[in-house]
């Protein structure tokens, strides 16, 4: 196993997990919220503007770990307010691969790390 840490342009781990491993060919990346790499601070209080930082993560750390969206297999989504999956559905559309669409599984959470209001988690091929 390879752990990934550093990724340029994601925030640092805030505890004792590495940003994403690699093994058997497979990327395994942790749940991101949307902390800014350069603050460390949540951005955004609405759903829209998290969920587009959480994705501008999962897109640095894919790419520390030799991957990209295009070879994302199976994504987690953690909402604390499931009326809210319309909004990312519209967004996170724009950052898989829709001709060949990962898998993918969302839950309705009773909170998030920092307060946050979305957090995704994938596994994608190298």
């Amino acid at each position: 196993m390879e752990a990934i840490n550093g990724a340029k342009g994601a925030p640092a781990p805030v505890g004792a997990y590495s940003q994403a491993t690699k093994a058997a060919g497979l990327v395994f990346c942790a749940g991101q919220v949307a902390l800014d790499p350069d603050t460390g601070k949540l951005v955004g209080d609405d759903v829209a503007t998290q969920c587009k930082q959480v994705l501008k993560n999962l897109e640095a750390v894919l790419a520390a770990a030799g991957s990209e969206s295009d070879k994302i297999l199976m994504t987690s989504i953690f909402l604390s307010e499931i009326s809210d999956a319309a909004v990312v559905n519209e967004l996170y559309a724009t950052f898989v691969n829709t001709d060949a669409p990962p898998a993918r599984q969302t839950f309705a959470v009773k909170a998030l790390p920092l307060g946050a209001l979305v957090e995704i988690s994938l596994i994608a091929s190298e």
